[in-house]
């Protein structure tokens, strides 16, 4: 950044930190009109040029005409990243995981050690048939870099493929030591992070080929947990504010398990819950730390009661030794109304205490059917089959139809009468409101049953595709219901985010309706506004004191 740009970036930040401490955190939008009058005012033409041009380019966003990075890379996004920086409260990540948390910088000294040793060509075969051919040799951080990071394009199956390399380094105790204080130390200097509930897989024994790892037989569950509560420690006590909670997180894949030595999933998932409450008997000062469990993984296939069965009795002992349930649901699906229905499952089944990414519960479907009916129909005048397997073909196989014959004209590419499309309509409409019902119901129950959401705006976007951009993100809308929300990044380093920028886009997206100092109390955790206004009033004296004198 030149020496200007930071100047202006700098005085943004100022008037910024002004203005939301004298406003009480209002909606973006309102303070970027009272900003602008109040710049204007006193003949601030590049800060008054600057803000224009971002509050035009936000409407653009809004409409389609502009992208988020045009956004998040204008100096008026950068004084507000400064501005969340440098609140006095850390912020509480939600939702991290540890693969796909750690940078290059972490990986590849270590990574390296392993391809000058002794079984290199056993490593690089592992990372070439994850990776490709082409990525190795791996000669620099810079290398690594390339390989964690999600490409344009590349969806779920891909991001879990490509969390592979930093799964290779993670292999004893000391390695988790190491990448827990380095995590804690990243995310709270660069990100204002300070509280970390962080998931992690307590055993990544499996019958999936390209999951397994080489020397995963010299580490034990204990010295993963051990590990990663000895780095946080570390951490914290250098850092006395910072809090942590270690959340373990179990396949839900039903042959994500160790064939080898167990008989079914059901089996291995009672093994490890059996350590893990041996663990905690054994080390005792561990369960304020280790005090919830996560299910994660692709949960396409498993929607079904019968899917949620094999992990039911496991996952109901822990409960009642004190733990509290986090799930993975709603996240991808193969058809809306079982993403609905993934949900559903395992609120009633599983009784889960917090719903992770839940997007399910957010997508519109009405306008999410009609979209789709549109793509449908566009691919049925150029008479092109449906592909099997892809979101239109499985939506249309699974609607209820009147008229089966036309079903089967759109998945064969059969070009559909005007009498058709319009039957074709009348279904899709249907569709829709059963599922919009359907949606409402379990969301109205998770409301009622106090089942937070965690919300996570860029690997929701990324992953599934299933709403057009960040604009059309639901946590503005799941605020208004009463949802309770935290937020979180995921596997922040391999999309390419990190939390202030998760909490910008979150801002951007609804910049009429959320208001800032609610976005700062959810992310904080912090409920006491009276107190979140006092520290913006201690911001604004500790920032301003010295351009007033």
């Amino acid at each position: 950044m030149n020496k200007k740009r930071e100047q202006l970036v700098e005085q943004l930040k100022i008037e910024f930190i002004k203005i939301i401490s004298e406003t009480n955190g209002i909606s973006l939008r309102d303070t970027l009109e009272l900003l602008l009058y109040s710049v204007a005012g006193r003949e601030y033409t590049l800060l008054e040029k600057s803000i224009l041009e971002f509050s035009h380019l936000l409407t653009g966003f809004q409409i389609d005409e502009v992208d988020i990075d045009t956004l998040l890379t204008h100096p008026v996004a950068e004084a507000l990243f400064g501005f969340f920086k440098n609140f006095p409260i850390p912020y509480n990540e939600e939702h991290i995981h540890l693969t796909g948390s750690l940078n290059a910088e972490f990986i590849y000294p270590r990574l390296k050690i392993l391809l000058e040793g002794p079984n290199k060509e056993i490593y690089e075969k592992k990372i070439a048939d994850v990776y490709g051919e082409s990525s190795i040799p791996i000669t620099s951080v810079e290398d690594v870099d390339d390989l964690i990071r999600l490409k344009d394009g590349e969806q779920f199956g891909r991001y879990l493929q490509i969390l592979y390399l930093a799964k290779l380094v993670l292999v004893d105790k000391q390695a988790h030591i190491d990448a827990a204080y380095h995590m804690a130390e990243e995310l709270y200097k660069n990100y204002n992070v300070g509280q970390i509930r962080l998931k992690f897989t307590l055993s990544r024994s499996t019958a999936i080929e390209t999951e397994q790892i080489p020397g995963l037989e010299n580490i034990t569950e204990e010295d993963v947990v051990l590990g990663l509560y000895e780095g946080f420690m570390k951490f914290q006590k250098e850092n006395s504010f910072f809090k942590f909670i270690l959340s373990p997180s179990f396949r839900k894949e039903n042959n994500f398990y160790d064939t080898e030595n167990f008989s079914s999933k059901q089996e291995h998932f009672e093994s490890q819950v059996n350590s893990l409450l041996e663990i905690l008997d054994k080390y005792e000062y561990l369960r304020p730390y280790v005090s919830e469990v996560d299910t994660v993984g692709d949960e396409r296939e498993l929607y079904r009661k019968v899917h949620f069965k094999q992990m039911k009795s496991g996952l109901r002992r822990l409960q009642y030794n004190g733990f509290q349930i986090r799930s993975h649901h709603g996240e991808t699906w193969k058809t809306l109304k079982k993403g609905v229905q993934s949900v559903d499952n395992a609120m009633n089944i599983w009784h889960i205490d917090t719903l992770e990414h839940g997007l399910s519960l957010g997508i519109n479907p009405n306008f999410y059917y009609h979209s789709l009916l549109q793509r449908v129909l566009e691919k049925n005048r150029k008479s092109e089959a449906l592909i099997e397997n892809t979101q239109e073909y499985n939506e249309i196989v699974d609607m209820e139809w009147y008229d089966e014959t036309i079903k089967e004209k759109l998945l064969k590419g059969v070009t559909l009468s005007a009498d058709e499309v319009i039957s074709f309509t009348k279904t899709k409409f249907h569709t829709a409101r059963e599922v919009e019902h359907y949606q409402h119901d379990v969301l109205n129950r998770m409301i009622n049953k106090q089942v937070s959401l965690v919300a996570l705006p860029s690997s929701n976007l990324k992953l599934t595709g299933c709403f057009p951009d960040y604009k059309d993100h639901p946590f503005s809308w799941w605020e208004k219901k009463g949802v309770r929300l935290g937020v979180g990044t995921d596997n922040y380093i391999t999309l390419s985010t990190n939390y202030i920028q998760e909490m910008l886009i979150l801002l951007f997206s609804d910049p009429t309706n959320l208001k800032i100092t609610k976005l700062i109390m959810i992310s904080t955790k912090e409920n006491r506004r009276p107190f979140i206004s006092h520290l913006l009033w201690e911001m604004r004296k500790s920032y301003t004191m010295n351009t007033e004198d």
